[in-house]
């Protein structure tokens, strides 16, 4: 069913955000577009199940991504703590998103209920209430960096049950397995047709780093090398959120040093496999490594991304390994790095090539230092749109006509949270 009240909870909010954006911003298309998109998931993705919980989704898809779920509630948590309603969709979302992890971790992507619906025929094949099982590190990250900052924005713990204790357990327990996915891990995936992960499903060769492996990239692609920096950085920064909600909440000494010990291993994994010199001596990070000497510098417009790490983890914008990983990715050094008549930006090797994306754009915004480059990246949102006053996944940086995915719930969401970040409102408790 729809959200309970949806109207007047979307007149309420939209007019508080409406006035926010108002006071600083006079050009009409931006704020009919903010309209549009702020009021896209309170009106059109959300589902209130009978349990309480809210089904959450992407967008022109019929299932719901852990990732994805996460990041179009951004722009709303600023509202948490004002709005019940607000506190009621995201604690009903984290807890349906609890829910998903324990009834299987290695998936990305689930129904609404045991229907059956799937993108593929995958090997092993689904059970009838996944998408998708797709093994991404980002996936187990999302859920629990939302808990944690529906805790720091209302102070409340409801969301911190004895399911969110066993699935944050199941987690660790994962992670550690995946440290050692080629002696240890039983996870294998295959899609007829394609070869997305090597050696009979199990991927290509890796060595022990101390990081946690991952099958696949946040944009759903298979990983060249298989230990993903960002998605390894951002496990760090929630496994140091769970070690302090273990401490203050459930008062578990044993698996809060559990998740800090784990999150210096990995920690310590990145500082030896995951960064390189450039040309003028300065460390960048890559993109992915093996563990075996091999390693791929680049970026892709998902997140986490090498460009967001500032919104998701402990660095700041100013961090000088930032800051020369941040300069690397936006040039044409990174091979997913686009320039047309129309638009400059990271896409993905997920979309056609020169396709941008309006998510890696609103995240260049949200993590520059300045307001004029922050307008920049609104502007080259609102004026690639295709005239529809959506954010879609991606468009030809030649010709906006042309764009994938016609309603992507996610982008809308990322366009939203960076005009707010622009009138000074940005999102917090990362």
């Amino acid at each position: 069913m729809p959200c309970r009240g949806g109207d007047r909870l979307y007149k309420e909010i939209l007019s508080e955000a409406n006035k926010m954006v108002r006071n600083q911003i006079q050009d009409q298309k931006v704020v009919d577009m903010f309209e549009n998109c702020f009021g896209d998931t309170l009106t059109k993705t959300t589902n209130y199940l009978d349990d309480g919980t809210v089904f959450l989704v992407t967008g022109d898809i019929p299932a719901m991504w852990l990732r994805d779920s996460t990041l179009q509630l951004r722009p709303y948590l600023l509202f948490l703590g004002k709005y019940e309603e607000i506190d009621r969709l995201v604690e009903g979302v984290s807890k349906r998103q609890i829910q998903f992890i324990l009834q299987d971790p290695y998936a990305n992507a689930f129904n609404e209920g045991p229907n059956g619906n799937r993108w593929d025929d995958d090997i092993p094949l689904q059970k009838p209430s996944i998408w998708e099982r797709k093994y991404e590190v980002d996936s187990l990250c999302f859920p629990f960096q939302l808990a944690y900052q529906f805790w720091k924005y209302t102070g409340k713990t409801s969301v911190f049950t004895d399911s969110f204790k066993k699935a944050a357990q199941t987690v660790i327990s994962l992670w550690k397995v995946e440290q050692n996915h080629t002696d240890f891990s039983s996870y294998t995936f295959q899609r007829p047709g394609t070869n997305e992960l090597k050696s009979d499903g199990k991927g290509s060769p890796v060595g022990y780093t101390g990081m946690t492996w991952s099958g696949f990239r946040p944009s759903d692609d298979a990983c060249f090398y298989h230990y993903l920096i960002p998605s390894n950085l951002f496990a760090v920064r929630v496994l140091e959120m769970l070690s302090e909600i273990f401490e203050d909440v459930y008062q578990d000494a044993t698996l809060q040093i559990a998740a800090k010990n784990l999150s210096v291993e990995i920690e310590r994994g990145i500082q030896q496999y995951g960064l390189i010199k450039n040309d003028a001596g300065e460390w960048i990070y890559v993109y992915e490594a093996d563990g075996l000497g091999n390693s791929l510098l680049m970026d892709d417009s998902n997140m986490p991304s090498l460009l967001s790490l500032p919104m998701l983890t402990n660095h700041s914008k100013a961090d000088r390994i930032y800051q020369s990983t941040r300069a690397f990715i936006l040039s044409e050094q990174n091979p997913y790095y686009y320039k047309g008549r129309y638009a400059s930006g990271i896409g993905s090797p997920h979309t056609p090539k020169g396709y941008v994306w309006p998510i890696s754009l609103a995240v260049e915004g949200i993590t520059a230092s300045s307001q004029e480059e922050k307008w920049e990246k609104i502007q080259l949102i609102c004026q690639n749109d295709a005239n529809t006053k959506q954010a879609h996944e991606s468009f030809d940086c030649d010709n906006p006509s042309n764009f994938t995915r016609e309603w992507f719930s996610w982008a809308n969401a990322m366009f939203c949270e960076l005009v707010l970040d622009f009138c000074g409102h940005p999102v917090s408790c990362k």
